[in-house]
Parts: C-alpha cells; sequence; structure tokens
C-alpha cells in the first residue's frame, strides 16, 4: 500500500523529480512519510490519463503503471509549502485504489521485475546510443542549444534504456509506453524505433524552440 502523486508526466526509474508542495493534500502527505522511517519515504508517481494536476476533483483516470519516488530532501517554506526532491526507484503496477482516510489518494500495488528479456543486450545497447547521438545531433542541429550539455551515455543497458526514454522529446503516451515495457530488451527495441522516426523529423525541421534534454520533470503540486 503506497500513497499515490498523479502528475502530468511520467517519471522513469533512477531520474531526478523536483516538486514544490502548496496543495493542503499532498502538505498532509509529507507530514505522514515523516513519521515512517527515512528508508520508507517515498510515493507512487502516476501519469495522468484524463484530467489535470491541481484541485481535489482534477484527476479523473491514472495510468496503471508508475514508479515509486524516494523523497531524498524537504525544504520547507515558512507558510507551509516545500520543495521537494525525489529519485525514480521500482516501477509498479496499480492493482486498486483505496480509501486510507487521507485527503490524498492511496492504492495497493505490486511491484514489477527488471527483466533484461534477452541473453545479450551488448549490440542493441549500443545501437540505441549511437541512434541517440545521432538524434541528439539533429536536435542540436534544430536550435535546441541545451542538447549538447546532457551527460554522456551509461554502459548499463537497463539505465540506457531508461535515460534514454526519459530525455527523448514524446508524449506522454509514448513515454508512457516505454515505461511499461516488460523488459529492457523491449524497450530498446522501441526505443531504436522512436529514433529513427523523431531523428529524420528533427533534420526535416529548420529551426526549433530551444529544447532542454537535460531536463527533469517537474510538477506543482
Amino acid at each position: 500500500m503506497i500513497p499515490l502523486f498523479p502528475l502530468g508526466t511520467v517519471l522513469v526509474p533512477g531520474l531526478v523529480l523536483p516538486l514544490h508542495i502548496f496543495e493542503p493534500r499532498y502538505r498532509q502527505l509529507l507530514q505522514d512519510l515523516e513519521k515512517l522511517p527515512e528508508d520508507e519515504r517515498g510515493f507512487g508517481v502516476v501519469a495522468i490519463r484524463e484530467g489535470h494536476e491541481v484541485g481535489s476533483d482534477g484527476v479523473r483516470a491514472l495510468h496503471a503503471v508508475g514508479t515509486f519516488a524516494a523523497l531524498r530532501d524537504v525544504s520547507p517554506w515558512p507558510d507551509g509549502r516545500a520543495d521537494i526532491m525525489t529519485n525514480g526507484d521500482a516501477r509498479f503496477r496499480v492493482l486498486r485504489l483505496v480509501d486510507e482516510g487521507t485527503p490524498y489518494h492511496c492504492a495497493e500495488v505490486e511491484w514489477l521485475d527488471e527483466l533484461d528479456g534477452a541473453a545479450d543486450l551488448g549490440p542493441r545497447s549500443r545501437e540505441v546510443a549511437r541512434r541517440f547521438d545521432a538524434y541528439r545531433a539533429a536536435v542540436a542541429g534544430a536550435g535546441a542549444v541545451e542538447a549538447a550539455q546532457m551527460l554522456s551515455l551509461p554502459d548499463d543497458a537497463r539505465t540506457l534504456s531508461y535515460l534514454v526514454a526519459a530525455a527523448m522529446v514524446l508524449d506522454i503516451r509514448e513515454r508512457q509506453a516505454l515505461l511499461e515495457s516488460p523488459t529492457t530488451c523491449d524497450r530498446l527495441s522501441s526505443e531504436l524505433r522512436l529514433l529513427a522516426r523523431e531523428t529524420v523529423l528533427m533534420q526535416e525541421l529548420p529551426s526549433l524552440p530551444a529544447v532542454d534534454l537535460g531536463r527533469t520533470p517537474s510538477g506543482v503540486n
């Protein structure tokens, strides 16, 4: 059983997620988390399928798969608001929403295993890294001045698959599909197709507004 934090973005494992907390229900969530052991403090981030982030009746439908956001730092404001820093941990699937008597959502979840899905992911991950470099160059050439500031790509296939899922300029539906991929191999295969498509699109565009591929998603709940 975990608290849920619906957002209009997709959090993937390993990604840093800063949030500004101002709604009373999430202030209460922070107070409740402070009562837990430090290694248990966190909440499930799930992308909103229908509705919006702010307001008690804003969320009408959620995606089923999300990522646990481990709470790492809290910077309180004098008026009760807070800036917090979390990072994506394990993936989960929502089994059912549960009324725990809290102002925020809670759910019974099952944790999802991280499966390789292939005996040797090396060739596929290297191809994803190669195509991502081409995609990054295309985005930079289209006017995204921050594209060159991304960190170097990791060697680990699973970490690479999540970094690429977070860094590509995709809509929520496509990023959610990458999060839900049953194996690292499946995720890398999907990213190969998306990178091929997006690189061609970027190369055909004369210019784009600056896009920060090194960004971290943030919310204002």
